[in-house]
């Protein structure tokens, strides 16, 4: 696996930094409140499958629940996702290919892409980042969500894998300034994927968290699509109840249920900032 269960072990550790770029303060209480502004077209990019329903899932299946349209990138197969050493790489590829388009179906994705990049060697390099691109340009998101490459020891304890910081990379230097870059991939361009700009950016497991999703109403559907991940989980019951207590835990700091915690970065504002 990717990691992800495991790190769940460890007590996440909250932050609430001073409000940075559109997250809501009351004046009163100078608390953060539920950051509420939506992308109508939004791309998920994680190194493993699973990475993406461990991370932002209960966000995206809000955001499309309220209209937005979804897209998940997966740079590896997954495949060294296990515990047997005599175990086929391919095979379990394969296997967690289809787990993950089960779980996408679940949190209502358009749909997913594989880009194949060996599991536990991904590498930020012009061949992913180029990759990258091209799913950027095709698909035209108006968001970009990733893991935070600058986390690498986590407060609460473990270490953040080297896929998940080589991904979150990846995407953040494809999002900028490569994809909107014509002269960058131009062969992109003169097949048809003209540029595109990518106006913010959403960092997940990251320990600078300044925007918190409420999920209440699809923490649920999250669980559904972890559950899966059947190569992965093997004990479920005991996964969700540390996964809704995280949420409730990150819930309290804007007063909801149930929230997931993102780090925040505004490329270009537009007229719609001032409903974030």
């Amino acid at each position: 696996m990717g990691g992800d269960e495991r790190s769940l072990d460890r007590k996440p550790t909250l932050t609430t930094p001073p409000p940075q770029g559109d997250v809501k303060v009351a004046q009163a209480t100078s608390k953060p409140v539920a950051h509420d502004w939506r992308p109508d077209r939004f791309m998920v990019i994680a190194a493993h499958p699973d990475d993406a329903d461990f991370g932002p899932a209960a966000t995206a299946a809000r955001w499309i629940d309220a209209g937005s349209v979804g897209w998940l990138v997966c740079c590896t197969s997954g495949d060294q996702g296990g515990e047997n050493p005599d175990a086929d790489p391919l095979e379990l590829a394969a296997t967690r290919e289809r787990e993950q388009r089960a779980a996408a179906s679940v949190i209502g994705y358009e749909g997913v892409t594989f880009l194949h990049h060996p599991d536990g060697a991904l590498a930020n390099d012009l061949a992913l980042r180029e990759l990258l691109v091209r799913e950027i340009r095709t698909f035209r998101p108006d968001a970009v969500l990733a893991t935070d490459p600058e986390a690498i020891f986590h407060r609460g304890g473990g270490v953040n894998h080297t896929d998940h910081r080589a991904a979150g990379m990846a995407a953040v230097d494809a999002v900028y300034p490569a994809a909107r870059n014509p002269m960058a991939f131009a062969s992109l361009a003169r097949d048809g994927l003209a540029a595109h700009a990518v106006r913010r950016l959403y960092l997940f497991w990251s320990e600078r968290a300044d925007a918190w999703v409420d999920v209440t109403g699809t923490l649920q559907r999250k669980l559904d699509a972890l559950a899966e991940h059947r190569s992965q989980i093997k004990d479920l019951d005991g996964l969700a109840e540390r996964i809704r207590a995280w949420a409730a835990e990150e819930g309290e700091t804007i007063g909801a249920g149930a929230a997931e915690s993102l780090r925040l970065i505004v490329i270009d504002e537009d007229e719609d900032e001032s409903k974030g």
